[in-house]
C-alpha cells in the first residue's frame, strides 16, 4: 500500500523542518564562514605585503624599511580576495534559491564581503597600476 502513496507524502515537509535541520541550509553557512575566514587571511596577507611604515626614529638612525609591496604576498592577497568574492557571490545565489518566504533572513553579510572584497580588488588594482 505504500506504492500508492503521492510522492509529497513520502518526503519531508521542508517547510515544516527547522532552518537548522536543513542539509542545504547547513551547507550555505558552511560556505559563508569559510567565506569570512578567506577574508582574514586576506587580512593578515595584507598586513606582510604592504610597504613597512618608516618612522621618525628609523630615519634618524638609518634603518631601512620596505618601501614597495612584496610582490610575492601580492599575489596571494589577490587570490584570497578573489576568493572572497567568489564565495560571497555563492553564498547569495543559495539565499535567492532558498529564501522565497516574508519571514525569512535577508543576510546582510554576503552584501558585506561581496562589497569590501571587490573594493579591496579595486584599489589594489589602482595601487599596482598608477
Amino acid at each position: 500500500m505504500k506504492q500508492n502513496q503521492p510522492l509529497h507524502s513520502r518526503t519531508p515537509n521542508r517547510r515544516r523542518t527547522r532552518r537548522e535541520n536543513d542539509l542545504f541550509f547547513r551547507c550555505m553557512v558552511f560556505v559563508n564562514v569559510l567565506g569570512w575566514f578567506a577574508f582574514i587571511g586576506a587580512l593578515l596577507v595584507f598586513h606582510n605585503a604592504r610597504p613597512e611604515f618608516v618612522s621618525g626614529v628609523q630615519a634618524f638612525w638609518g634603518l631601512e624599511g620596505r618601501q614597495e609591496w612584496s610582490q610575492t604576498l601580492s599575489v596571494y592577497l589577490v587570490a584570497l580576495l578573489a576568493l572572497c568574492v567568489v564565495i560571497s557571490v555563492a553564498v547569495l545565489i543559495m539565499k535567492r534559491f532558498r529564501n522565497r518566504r516574508e519571514k525569512d533572513h535577508f543576510g546582510i553579510n554576503g552584501y558585506v564581503l561581496l562589497i569590501t572584497a571587490i573594493s579591496s580588488l579595486i584599489i589594489l588594482y589602482f595601487e599596482f597600476n598608477p
